[in-house]
């Protein structure tokens, strides 16, 4: 049966919606109006890479990449667990973490400011002591560094692998660079400036990584047990997929997540362009359409 013009748009448009309410929230729409239509300058301009990586449907695969990588740290895993509240109101976290993307990239330099302010005061607040004894605080540099490295890898992975227009290799380093600002403005000391950068760090914690019990119990339920309707568990299934597809070997076995190298290369891989593909045609608005000339005599 073939689908109607008006039944494509009105499938294109609901399915939108849909996704953006779930990433943004309720306020979502008022929050894009003002991220978007308030004047002023900008930390970042147009032609930054950042918007191009933000701003693509890859990032559904990043972000869900970005929290299985950073739960490696128990550190950062013990904060989450006990402060976050992510598993008593997980899309609340996402649709938080998501608005102060948009509006660090998109908004205007005030209110990126104040976004930064905002997350600084909630970091002062966050510390403790993990099951093992070890003392943290998520203003601490180095454990902040750990966060904003695994978050920049992951949206970049996720964005040369499924993005509409991967970037090349010196729009990479001005990738990591734009992020830098950011990380800088949040407390990071001599954030990664450029790809290669990235890489190394990323490599020096290594020694630091371990699977905690938490860690574990997270990676399944993001992966295996997450708050969504029977319909929405499929597609989720191929986005959770793709995410462990894109992590290195070394940090999938802590979490013991498989990896199957011949049908992630093929299955898994065209699944996510798939996804990827319908996700970003879903919140693209459609041209306007042309209004017809009226007819001699009318409006």
């Amino acid at each position: 049966m073939n689908v109607s013009a008006p039944g494509l748009a009105e499938l294109r448009e609901r399915l939108g919606s849909s996704l953006f309410t779930r990433v943004a929230g309720p306020s979502g729409p008022d929050n894009r109006a003002r991220i978007h239509g308030t004047p002023g300058p900008r930390w970042f301009g147009p032609e930054r890479p950042v918007r191009r990586v933000h701003g693509d449907a890859s990032m559904f695969i990043g972000g869900l990449r970005a929290l299985l990588l950073q739960s490696l740290h128990p550190l950062a895993m013990a904060a989450v667990a006990a402060h976050s509240g992510f598993r008593g109101d997980p899309w609340g976290r996402l649709q938080r973490t998501s608005t102060f993307l948009a509006v660090t990239t998109y908004g205007t330099a005030d209110d990126a400011q104040r976004a930064v302010d905002r997350v600084r005061a909630v970091h002062q607040q966050v510390r403790g002591v993990t099951a093992a004894g070890e003392p943290y605080h998520a203003a601490d540099p180095h454990l902040l560094a750990w966060v904003h490295i695994a978050e920049v890898d992951s949206f970049l992975c996720a964005h040369q692998r499924y993005g509409a227009h991967p970037l090349d290799p010196a729009g990479c380093d001005a990738y990591v660079a734009d992020m830098a600002r950011v990380a800088t403005a949040l407390g990071v000391v001599d954030p990664p400036r450029d790809h290669a950068e990235l890489a190394a760090r990323l490599d020096s914690y290594r020694p630091e990584l371990r699977a905690t019990r938490e860690a574990r119990e997270t990676a399944r339920f993001l992966l295996l047990h997450p708050p969504l309707p029977l319909l929405a568990r499929p597609p989720y299934a191929v986005l959770a997929a793709n995410a462990v597809s894109t992590l290195p070997r070394w940090a999938r076995a802590p979490l013991r997540l498989p990896y199957l190298p011949g049908l992630e290369d093929t299955c898994v891989r065209l699944t996510g362009h798939a996804l990827t593909r319908t996700i970003r045609w879903a919140m693209t608005p459609p041209p306007a359409a042309v209004r017809p000339r009226p007819a001699a005599g009318g409006e």
